[in-house]
């Protein structure tokens, strides 16, 4: 029998893997690293399908100690490390690299104490947007931040990505309502930050971490900010022959002083598929707006004279106040399942720009016209309260071309929120998909001066090392020379 003999490259990389494995096997319990490349190929892309790499290896630890060891074998190999919650990030944030190591929330998903007195939880980072709500609902309570994607994704990559959700008009993003947080460094170090208390002195690092990207530490443990449920709440919508006027009526609508829950936008594209997928309801126009107040009767009574007076005079198509409970939740059926409904019928990218609310109106043109320039057709699903735009760029993956005619419209889409006075990413986050845009919103100042603070947390540059900066930019800190001195 003939030996196979592999060539040397080959053979090194192949100790290496075998050596890494090795050592997190020995400093973890049985059962939380994966090597397997049939069941590594699980990791392999986040919700940015179009990208995909099976990790090195995947750890799925249960505690902060264990996240805390893995990342001091990670460290001392000098291996990069990408942090994963729930693999829900449309930016890449996830993406892993070949010769990286996940390390993944999954199995953080336990609640550690609720403080009713402080309105304020502790909880493990794997576990799920909405099983936060549903932990304390029965006891009157609520957690504010509602991504569409809040059945799956975590507080892990809420925190990371700084998300949003459709009632973050009134009550904020993830950063609102983020009090403290326990994490791991890149050098296995574990520190608290914040706390149940408001307004900690000192710096607000706090702050930084969240929306950092997992480019600083591992966040394993939130205390959260949760809230008293409202008295009452009810949506109205309101329907528009003109795209740019319902953009309109959401600016006049902030402008007036009112302060809606939320206001949501979905046009015709959108409207119709949500409709046949939800039974939601939706009247027949060019753009719906969802605006849902709340508080006592009265309250929303007044509330909602007055954002249909102002509806009232752009000519809408139709104004409908829900009039029951079970009309309000397939309102928000619809709006909520509007990107699994958009799944249904086409491959899309969904891309999530900001722009002040007063540039609604000519941006969703500006919209229009570049799909058109670029043959493209694009449905618009958003926060549109504090102009947080999704636009959705439809496309056939499997037409040759088409998924870069997609990205090219949607980097043109972005760089036309920058132009207004915007921003590159909402909620999202910028990962992969807007690295190489970060220069049409920040100077190389600016930049160099975002990965020095990354040069403090993580010297090595081991955490996601080639997500948000341009490649070309970061390359000199992500040397293998670097990471082992790191």
């Amino acid at each position: 029998m003939s030996t196979i003999v592999m060539p040397k490259p080959m053979q090194s990389v192949l100790d290496r893997k075998a050596a890494i494995v090795a050592a997190l096997a020995e400093a973890l319990p049985d059962n939380r690293v994966i090597s397997d490349p049939a069941e590594t190929r699980a990791y392999e892309c986040d919700a940015l399908t179009a990208y995909r790499c099976p990790p090195l290896a995947v750890v799925l630890p249960t505690t902060t100690e264990e996240v805390s060891a893995a990342m001091r074998v990670c460290h001392d190999l000098g291996v990069s490390v990408v942090p994963r919650g729930a693999g829900t990030s449309l930016s890449g944030g996830s993406l892993p690299t070949a010769d990286c190591v996940i390390i993944g929330t999954a199995r953080m998903n336990g609640f550690l104490e609720v403080d009713y007195d402080n309105r304020c939880l502790r909880v493990q980072t794997g576990a799920t947007n909405l099983s936060v709500t549903g932990h304390v609902e029965d006891d009157g309570f609520f957690y504010a931040p509602d991504p569409s994607s809040q059945l799956a994704c975590a507080i892990a990559g809420n925190i990371a990505m700084n998300s949003g959700g459709a009632h973050c008009l009134k009550y904020g993003v993830t950063t609102n309502n983020l009090l403290g947080v326990r994490l791991v460094m890149a050098d296995g170090e574990i520190v608290d930050l914040g706390g149940p208390q408001m307004d900690l002195p000192g710096l607000d690092l706090l702050g930084l971490i969240c929306g950092s990207e997992g480019q600083l530490a591992i966040v394993t443990e939130a205390v959260l900010r949760i809230l008293p449920k409202p008295e009452g709440a009810r949506p109205v919508m309101i329907g528009f022959d003109d795209a740019e006027v319902a953009g309109e009526c959401v600016a006049r609508i902030i402008r007036s002083g009112v302060l809606p829950v939320a206001i949501e936008y979905m046009d015709r594209p959108c409207i119709e598929v949500v409709e046949n997928f939800a039974h939601a309801g939706y009247p027949q126009c060019e753009a719906l707006l969802i605006v849902e107040v709340e508080g006592s009767e009265p309250e929303i009574q007044d509330q909602l004279a007055r954002i249909t007076a102002i509806a009232g005079e752009l000519n809408p198509v139709e104004v409908r106040v829900s009039a029951s409970a079970e009309e309000s939740a397939n309102i928000w059926k619809g709006r909520k399942s509007a990107f699994g409904a958009m799944g249904q019928i086409n491959d899309y990218l969904c891309l999530d720009g900001t722009v002040p609310v007063s540039a609604l109106p000519g941006t969703l043109k500006r919209i229009g016209d570049l799909g058109r320039e670029h043959g493209l057709q694009v449905a618009n699903v958003f926060h549109a309260g504090d102009g947080n735009m999704h636009p959705l760029i439809l496309f056939n993956a499997n037409r040759p071309g088409d998924l870069e005619r997609a990205e090219a419209l949607g980097a043109d889409i972005l760089r036309a929120c920058v132009e207004v006075g915007g921003c590159l990413t909402g909620e999202h986050g910028v990962g992969i998909e807007k690295r190489d845009l970060m220069p049409d919103q920040f100077s190389p100042v600016d930049m160099e001066m975002q990965m020095r603070v990354k040069d403090v947390f993580d010297p090595g540059w081991l955490l996601n090392p080639a997500k948000v900066f341009p490649l070309s930019a970061s390359e000199s800190r992500r040397t293998e020379d670097r990471r082992r001195a790191g």
